[in-house]
């Protein structure tokens, strides 16, 4: 259940995070990781993700076609391939951006809600989904965000600690990093539960199709416009 008195749409709320993940983009492109103003960019960044993928959960519900909504993710998934490996490497690798990982994440909650199937196969169809992936931005972790939405969106606790969990399990992996305190703008994931449980009102704002379509194309665009002042303008 989502605060009715937040002062977000779900207009609103998908632009601020589509801001975010901006922000989030020109920081891997051309600030240090390392420093004070990489970690606070990529902290506000971590809205991004998280949101999107309870956005996608929410899409699920009130969508007319599940279908249609998982086509339009895949065909976007492709059409996305090229400017996010090119802005991540500057090359062609098997890389699809966020919305390839998106359109796993409704597989996951589709295939959850649907199939006349015991739960251990259920996980296991999510596991496979998981694995497959890693070949997106917010590998497994957005695909077992939007589950956990889908899941527990009647239980605020229960959404909310597991969120939790996983979040924890996403910052630990980053630990590895050299230096190690790079990691730690993880940790803005946790900004996502007050921003969607009293900011979010529910409520879905202007049905008009600009707002449906708008991060579709914007997703693939910024990253070619970044990637090519990255790796052509700024080489």
């Amino acid at each position: 259940m989502t605060n009715t008195k937040g002062f977000l749409n779900r207009n609103q709320l998908k632009y601020l995070v589509i801001a975010a993940m901006l922000i989030d983009h020109i920081a891997w492109a051309f600030v240090p990781t390392a420093s004070l103003l990489g970690q606070v960019m990529h902290i506000i960044g971590r809205l991004t993700g998280p949101t999107m993928a309870y956005m996608l959960a929410e899409g699920y519900r009130y969508t007319r076609n599940v279908k249609k909504y998982a086509m339009r993710l895949g065909i976007f998934a492709v059409i996305s391939w090229l400017p996010f490996s090119y802005f991540e490497s500057g090359g062609i690798r098997p890389a699809f951006g966020v919305i390839y990982t998106l359109f796993l994440s409704l597989l996951a909650i589709w295939f959850w809600d649907k199939a006349k199937c015991s739960v251990s196969v259920k996980w296991l169809a999510v596991l496979v989904l998981c694995i497959l992936s890693v070949f997106g931005d917010w590998a497994m972790f957005d695909v077992l965000y939007a589950l956990t939405f889908f899941r527990y969106r009647e239980n605020p606790r229960e959404k909310w600690l597991t969120f939790s969990g996983i979040t924890l399990v996403c910052c630990v992996s980053m630990l590895g990093n050299e230096p190690i305190w790079s990691g730690l703008f993880q940790l803005g994931i946790f900004l996502v539960i007050p921003l969607i449980q009293y900011c979010y009102n529910g409520e879905s704002g202007s049905k008009k199709p600009f707002h449906k379509w708008f991060f579709y194309v914007f997703y693939p665009l910024h990253l070619l416009v970044l990637g090519i002042l990255r790796w052509v303008v700024f080489a």
